[in-house]
């Protein structure tokens, strides 16, 4: 039997994930383009492409002594630093700027299509863990078929 036990890099994408699937449960009109585009105007949104989630993630993690609450494992080093740079390369790709779209023709701007791609990957990426360690259950988004 494989573990379930989630990688700690799909953390964010997993938190990414749950809030797209808040915003099509109250917009069921809404479909995955659409609900990922809301989602970036969100106050998670806001709160991960700040660095904000990490830096708080690292604070309580560093009060553990790097200790995982759920295994009581330590966490190594490597997983530490891979997380950083999931954290730099997350506020890189999803730089907020007031006003992301053109004002006449509405297509998005390299930026905020650069955000939607970033934000897209990291949810397939949950989805296909979900496959992987089959747990179908949670796969609402279906971006992965």
């Amino acid at each position: 039997m494989r573990s379930i036990e989630k990688p700690y890099v799909l953390i964010v994408a997993e938190l990414i994930y749950l809030e797209i699937c808040k915003i099509k449960k109250k917009n069921p009109y809404l479909n995955n383009v659409d609900a990922i585009e809301a989602f970036i105007g969100s106050e998670t949104y806001v709160y991960i492409s700040s660095g904000k989630f990490h830096d708080e993630w690292f604070q309580k993690l560093k009060k553990n002594k790097y200790i995982d609450p759920k295994t009581k494992k330590e966490i190594p080093e490597e997983t530490i630093r891979l997380l950083q740079v999931q954290k730099d390369m997350t506020i890189k790709q999803l730089i907020k700027f007031p006003d992301l779209y053109f004002a006449k023709s509405h297509y998005p701007l390299e930026l905020s299509q650069r955000a939607f791609d970033h934000l897209w990957r990291m949810c397939e990426s949950y989805e296909l863990w979900c496959k992987e360690t089959d747990q179908k259950k949670l796969i609402i988004l279906n971006l992965t078929d």
